[in-house]
């Protein structure tokens, strides 16, 4: 996660049920812990993994969401311009997936610099938390727990980079200087005494616990914090894994998993007949295919408008189901481009990938064949 150059000091670990449960806990514990309330205002890295756009929406939190988007002109990078509402105090908090779901891009190395600069001078107090689980795919990855180890918390999970999902093996992990105990250690005197009062039957001197501490507790709603974490068959799996990669020494593991992803990505596109975007940040774990700009660029720009005009969203998706017996994501469920599909590069057979790009294009062939015959209104 830090690109072979860890930030001084170390990070406490707790092992969760996959990324999944450590978004549960995450999200609980801050609002247990009086970091966060509801109708604070919390930035999201857009595009993002649905759940954090629906999350924040429940009436457990009701947080008012503010957009750091991406721009896809940019190879689906943060310009600076939305780094810079970051600055904004009312923010109390910041939401990403890293690299990004559904584009599976990360960061750029002046934009990790710049927000870093954005919590050093301006916002020593914002909570970030960073879902790096396709990091692992990016050669020299480094984290925001690596520019901004004292703010960030990071989740992992081991199930994309050893195809392993469903054995839901994840973990959390805070620096042990971190503005999370700093600012429970700052609270007024009444809440205080709530969270003494919380915590009690788990620790002989609950003032002191360290959030991540707290984090194991929550997620078992304190009475049943000794049946915290993982399952003995996951504990095993995960420790096999990782002794499996420290002996890996030259990283040839990695290397077949890389080839892999991008093998299959290079296959679609080549199907779609459209260039192979080159991005040496983007792990090709996922992709997502524009059909309007699609539509634009094969059939020009009065053809693009009438999709958008004509049809909704998720009609090609739909569609794509129905008539190809291809199913993909909707990637404007992501706040990705309206119309845009999200195809994953992991779990399917690599001539399987041909199929959905000349799907993706006969299909965009219809609909022009059929506004052709309707007169190009």
């Amino acid at each position: 996660m830090f690109g072979g150059n860890p930030p001084p000091g170390r990070f406490d670990l707790f092992a969760t049920e996959g990324g999944t449960a450590a978004m549960d806990y995450i999200f609980t514990s801050l609002m247990e812990n009086k970091l966060l309330h509801k109708r604070d205002k919390i930035a999201l890295g857009t595009p993002i993994f649905t759940p954090y756009i629906e999350i924040p929406r429940l009436n457990d939190y009701k947080f008012v969401e503010l957009e750091i988007k991406q721009d896809e002109s940019l190879y689906w990078q943060y310009p600076d311009s939305e780094i810079v509402k970051l600055t904004d105090p009312t923010v109390k908090a910041f939401f990403l997936v890293h690299p990004s779901n559904p584009t599976s891009v990360a960061m750029q190395q002046s934009t990790l610099d710049k927000i870093a600069e954005v919590v050093r001078t301006k916002r020593r107090d914002l909570i970030i938390i960073t879902d790096d689980v396709y990091g692992t795919f990016i050669d020299g990855f480094r984290s925001l727990a690596a520019a901004v180890p004292h703010n960030t918390m990071l989740v992992y999970s081991y199930s994309k980079y050893f195809g392993a999902t469903g054995w839901r093996l994840g973990v959390i992990g805070i620096h042990e200087d971190n503005i999370f105990d700093k600012m429970i250690a700052a609270l007024p005197d009444r809440d205080k005494k709530i969270l003494h009062d919380r915590y009690s039957t788990v620790a002989l001197n609950p003032d002191k616990m360290k959030l991540i501490d707290r984090i194991v507790a929550d997620s078992r709603t304190v009475a049943l914090h000794h049946t915290a974490g993982l399952s003995t068959p996951q504990q095993v799996l995960m420790t096999l894994f990782s002794l499996y990669c420290l002996m890996d020494e030259k990283g040839e593991y990695k290397e077949v998993a890389q080839y892999i992803v991008r093998h299959r990505f290079d296959t679609l596109y080549d199907a779609i007949g459209i260039p192979c975007p080159e991005n040496r940040y983007d792990a090709h774990y996922y992709t997502t295919i524009d059909i309007t700009e699609l539509a634009r660029t094969r059939y020009g720009k009065e053809f693009a408008n009438y999709l958008v005009k004509t049809y909704e969203p998720i009609d090609f998706v739909v569609k794509l189901a129905e008539k190809k017996s291809i199913v993909l994501m909707d990637g404007g469920g992501f706040d990705a481009p309206n119309m845009s599909v999200r195809v994953s590069l992991a779990n399917l057979p690599n001539s399987t990938y041909e199929a959905i790009g000349r799907g993706i294009t006969d299909l965009l062939a219809e609909y022009y064949r059929k506004w052709e015959l309707g007169g190009k209104r």
